[in-house]
């Protein structure tokens, strides 16, 4: 049964306009040329500025044109026209810098990113597959398990499931036996240690080949710690290992010393060498100028933007038979494509300012810390903090902050590690949880190896410099920082 009703709902919706700037924000500068490139192929109206030129916009400039607001289309009616034809053909009444994305200075420096092209690491295990005397059976055994390697150069997979894709995928009939004769001939290829089911097979396989190329050099003894006593040796239980193997503490030093050598992850050996040519582009660059803090925007690289000029000529061309219901689909899609170049330029200059004014917020906030580098002058700051400084909501200053870099004189740094939060001394002062953490890794780096600090030591140290912290948080920060406990830290 249909039922009327009145409903009164409280609604909350986005423009495209708004949308499009949040999805600007979220992006780093490294990500913003592509995304620029992306809306010039499918955008035809907008177009790279061809040649240098002179943009003085300001933060008051930027302020001034987002305000600027975008009319809806209205239906098409012969006898009304649905919008203004002069808005978008009085080109050489408009400033040129309101249909020009200024995203670079004449003091950027522009560079290529510079990439190196190497052999991948599975196109080299097929390299030394082919070099191995394999009929065609074995070598398409082989060739799929090469195939199910990972980048770490680990089996992960059980023989058995590989049987049966094998069976299904290219109906090879196989067994687990046949396929242990082939992973063996894999685990005899470089790098050492490729091929392994785990990490105790990986460390197996290197000292074998070791004790071969080396037959001079004694290898047994690690050999066994790693065959008989491996979850021992994880656990650094060297007291177990000492009391079993019957052996000395020099000779347990030794045999440490050459499993530490050995390479856990050899499939990262070959992808390394395509990383060599990996750079951090910084968001955001803060210069010292005799001791006056400056900020400034990074934007290599991105081009500057413009409105299509021979689309507005086209649709200069098309009002001239503006009444014609012939040419309506043609006028709306050349006025939908100029209204979407200029809303993405007009994002770009809200982004622009919105990153702008929100490092700066946060450059003033950390002054003394930007100005000297001391993790010590970190004062607690959340989202809100810098929310409330530049009136804008915290789910844009999570953005702003969100995979973007921030380029000092002391490093580039992650602009979220700036965010913490905050605790009270026994002084009643305000300090930052960065700071402890500081505290707590500069303990841990001056600690003696063969007897770690503990997490009761490092909270007993943390009360003595007046932070009154319980042993969980200690090791919660701990945790934080990627630092093992004290057990894992020793060393003999």
């Amino acid at each position: 049964m249909l039922n009327q009703r009145l409903q009164q709902k409280l609604l909350q919706k986005l423009s495209p306009q708004q949308i499009l700037l949040m999805k600007l924000l979220q992006i780093p500068s490294v990500a913003l040329e592509q995304r620029i490139k992306q809306e010039i192929e499918e955008n035809p109206a907008l177009e790279i500025e061809e040649g240098e030129q002179e943009h003085e916009d300001t933060l008051d400039d930027f302020e001034d044109d987002t305000a600027e607001d975008f009319e809806a289309e209205e239906e098409y009616d012969s006898t009304d026209d649905e919008f203004d034809f002069d808005d978008y053909l009085d080109y050489d009444d408009i400033a040129s810098y309101k249909l020009a994305a200024n995203n670079s200075s004449p003091d950027d420096d522009r560079y290529e990113m510079p990439f190196s092209s190497h052999q991948s690491f599975q196109d080299f295990l097929l390299q030394q597959l082919g070099y191995r005397k394999l009929d065609e059976r074995e070598h398409i055994i082989g060739e799929y398990i090469i195939g199910n390697l990972d980048d770490a150069g680990y089996l992960n997979r059980p023989l058995d499931a590989l049987a049966d894709d094998l069976l299904f995928a290219l109906n090879i009939k196989t067994n687990r036996k046949e396929l242990l004769e082939v992973l063996k001939v894999i685990q005899d290829f470089d790098p050492p240690g490729v091929g392994a089911r785990n990490l105790q097979e990986c460390l197996l396989i290197q000292l074998f080949r070791l004790q071969e190329e080396e037959p001079d050099k004694e290898f047994r003894l690690a050999i066994m710690i790693v065959d008989r006593f491996f979850n021992e040796f994880t656990k650094k239980h060297y007291d177990k290992i000492l009391k079993r193997a019957e052996i000395s503490e020099d000779e347990l030093k030794d045999a440490l010393n050459e499993i530490l050598k050995l390479n856990p992850k050899p499939g990262n050996s070959m992808s390394d060498a395509g990383r060599t040519s990996q750079y951090v582009m910084p968001d955001f660059i803060i210069f010292n100028n005799d001791g006056q803090l400056e900020l400034s925007l990074s934007s290599r690289n991105t081009p500057e933007l413009r409105v299509s000029k021979a689309y507005a000529e086209m649709l200069e061309t098309y009002s001239e038979n503006k009444k014609s219901k012939s040419n309506k689909d043609a006028v709306v899609f050349v006025k939908q494509k100029i209204d979407s170049a200029r809303w993405f330029i007009d994002a770009i200059k809200q982004r622009q300012n919105t990153l702008y004014l929100t490092m700066h917020a946060i450059m003033n906030y950390q002054y003394e810390y930007f100005l000297t580098g001391d993790e010590t002058k970190l004062k607690p700051m959340i989202l809100k903090d810098i929310a409330e400084i530049v009136n804008l909501d915290i789910s844009t200053i999570s953005r702003v902050a969100n995979s973007k870099y921030v380029q000092t004189p002391f490093g580039t740094f992650l602009l979220k590690s700036f965010f913490s939060e905050s605790m009270q001394n026994d002084e009643g002062e305000e300090v930052s949880t960065r700071e402890i953490k500081k505290i707590l890794s500069d303990c841990i780096d001056a600690e003696n190896k063969s007897k770690p600090v503990t997490d009761e030591q490092l909270t007993t140290i943390l009360k003595e410099k007046g932070y009154n912290i319980a042993r969980r948080t200690v090791a919660k920060y701990r945790e934080q920082l990627n630092i093992p406990v004290a057990r894992l830290r020793k060393e003999l």
